[in-house]
């Protein structure tokens, strides 16, 4: 068992060091990171337009159930292009309009804010603060562009080193827990 947990262990220090480095390309390199991840995904719902062109063929005629598959097969194939040449414009749109939600959702909480002021609630300083640095966020993730890979990237880092450290306590503790 003991020689297990250590199995684990390592796996698990081996798993957090190779997010760290992953969470640091990510907040270091956020523009490659998004062409990277774009030409996965690209790629991705190219293979399967592929595969369901060669569906359609390879079953022609002998049943209903591929008929869509080379319409499926041609928009897949499309959308991985699409994916793929128009990465950067595709995430600007994708963040402008998380940012603007943001930003949308602080507007909603300053309004919160002042009527709990108004009913002399203790935490509408809080919630007025809260919303405050809501709308800076929003702006942030809306006008910078590596913001969310950049957010992403720290996330994944923070949760490495947690784990990492977590891991380093188990082993430490294995005899103790056995």
């Amino acid at each position: 068992m003991e020689k297990f947990l250590k199995k684990v262990g390592w796996t698990s220090i081996i798993t957090s060091i190779a997010l760290a480095i992953i969470g640091l390309i990510m907040v270091f390199n956020p523009e490659t990171t998004m062409q990277f991840i774009s030409t996965i995904l690209g790629l991705f719902f190219i293979i399967i337009g592929i595969i369901k062109i060669f569906n359609y063929f390879i079953a022609k005629g002998n049943s209903t159930l591929f008929t869509n598959d080379i319409a499926w097969g041609i928009i897949s194939i499309i959308v991985g292009l699409v994916v793929m040449i128009y990465s950067s414009t595709i995430e600007n749109i994708f963040r402008i309009m998380i940012g603007i939600w943001i930003i949308y959702s602080g507007f909603t909480r300053l309004t919160m804010s002042f009527s709990l002021k108004n009913v002399n609630s203790k935490v509408w300083t809080l919630v007025l603060i809260l919303s405050v640095l809501m709308i800076i966020g929003g702006l942030y993730v809306t006008f910078y562009p590596g913001a969310l890979i950049v957010t992403l990237g720290v996330i994944i880092l923070i949760y490495s080193l947690m784990d990492l450290v977590e891991s380093f306590i188990f082993m430490r503790n294995m005899k103790d827990i056995l």
